[in-house]
C-alpha cells in the first residue's frame, strides 16, 4: 500500500463497525453512529450521527411517509455532528453511497471531511451481494494492514454457508416471505433472497443483488407464502412486536398458508439482515432453522420468535 495503516478510524455504519471489529481494530475506532450497538463494547465510542426518525414512536407508514418526504426533498433523515468529526480526526472514514435510508448520506460526509485539517481518506462500501460483503471486509482489511485476517474471516463465514447448503440439499424449498418492512410491504432486495437459498426457502419473491422494493397484497396472495419471515429494517423483536401494533397488513393476509399454519417469525433485523456484515451469516442459519427445523433444529427463542395472530391485522388499530 502506498499509504500506512490508519490509526485512527470513524465508521459511520453499523456494519462498517461490525468488520472492523472483526478485524481486531476495535481500539482504532475513534467514532461511530447512533445505530452502532455491536459488539456491545462499541457502545461507550463517540456517536457522530443522529436519527430525525424514531422507530419508537412512530409506526410504519408514518416512518414511510417521513423517509418519503425527506429524501424527495433532497433532504436526510440524518445528521452528522461535523465538528465532533473533526475534534476526532480521523485518518480513515468509512462510509456509504447505497442508500440514503440506511446513513448518513455520502455528500455530507465528503463535505465534513474536506474541512478536516489533517489529510483523511473517504472510502465508500457498497455491497449488493454476499460475496460482495465478503470483498468490502476483504477492502477494509486492506485499507487497514489485516489483509491476512480479512481473509481468515470470510473463509469462516463461506464455509458457514456451504455447510448450510449441504445439509439442505434434497429438501423441499418452502416459499418464503422475507418482508422488508410493514407498511406499506416491501419485498427482499440485496443479499437477503441470497440468504434464503443458503437457508433452504425458495427465494423467487424478491429482488437478489438490487434493492428492496414495495410488492402488493395482490402479489402476496398469489405467492402465498408458506414462511414469513418479519425483517423491518432496522428492526429488533421488540420493534417488530410495537410496530404491528399499529401496522394495517396487506389484504388477504390472515387467509395466507404461512399465518393460518403459524409460521410467521419475528427476527432482529438489525443484527442479522439489515446490515451487510459478518453476521449475514448467522442470518441464514436462523433462517435455516425455521424453515428447517428437522434437519437444524428449532431456532433459539431468543433469535426467533413466533407471531401470534391476534398481533397481526389488515386494519389499523384506532389511535
Amino acid at each position: 500500500m502506498s499509504r500506512s495503516a490508519p490509526q485512527r478510524i470513524a465508521s459511520l455504519l453499523p456494519s462498517a463497525t461490525e468488520i472492523v471489529c472483526a478485524l481486531g481494530l476495535e481500539e482504532a475506532l475513534v467514532g461511530v453512529t447512533h445505530e452502532c450497538d455491536y459488539p456491545p463494547t462499541v457502545a461507550t465510542k463517540p456517536r457522530l450521527t443522529s436519527s430525525r426518525i424514531s422507530h419508537e414512536t412512530m409506526s410504519s407508514a408514518e416512518i414511510d411517509h417521513a423517509v418519503r418526504s425527506q429524501l424527495d426533498g433532497h433532504g436526510s433523515i440524518y445528521d452528522l455532528d461535523e465538528e465532533l468529526l473533526r475534534e476526532l480526526a480521523p485518518d480513515l472514514i468509512l462510509t456509504q453511497e447505497l442508500c440514503d435510508v440506511c446513513a448518513v448520506s455520502y455528500q455530507t460526509v465528503s463535505r465534513a471531511a474536506r474541512l478536516l485539517d489533517a489529510e483523511v481518506r473517504v472510502v465508500s462500501l457498497e455491497p449488493n451481494t454476499v460475496e460482495d460483503i465478503f470483498d468490502t471486509i476483504r477492502t477494509v482489511g486492506q485499507l487497514t494492514g489485516r489483509a491476512r485476517e480479512a481473509e481468515r474471516v470470510v473463509s469462516q463465514l463461506a464455509a458457514r454457508l456451504d455447510a448450510l447448503s449441504a445439509r439442505t440439499i434434497g429438501a423441499t424449498r418452502p416459499r418464503t416471505l422475507l418482508l422488508e418492512w410493514l407498511e406499506p410491504p416491501f419485498a427482499p432486495g440485496h443479499w437477503v433472497p441470497e440468504q434464503i437459498r443458503f437457508a433452504g426457502g425458495d427465494p423467487s419473491f424478491g429482488f437478489m443483488g438490487a434493492p428492496s422494493r414495495t410488492t402488493t397484497a395482490e402479489k402476496i396472495r398469489a405467492y402465498d407464502p408458506e414462511v414469513i419471515v418479519l425483517i423491518p429494517c432496522g428492526y429488533y423483536i421488540a420493534d417488530i412486536f410495537r410496530a404491528l401494533e399499529k401496522a394495517a397488513l396487506p389484504e388477504g393476509w390472515m387467509d395466507l398458508t404461512a399465518v393460518r399454519r403459524g409460521q410467521v417469525w419475528a427476527v432482529d433485523a438489525t443484527a442479522y439482515f439489515s446490515r451487510p456484515g459478518p453476521r449475514v451469516v448467522r442470518g441464514a442459519e436462523i433462517l435455516a432453522r425455521i424453515l428447517h427445523p428437522d434437519r437444524f433444529g428449532p431456532p433459539d427463542e431468543g433469535e426467533a420468535v413466533r407471531v401470534p395472530p391476534e398481533l397481526m391485522r389488515v386494519e389499523a388499530r384506532a389511535q
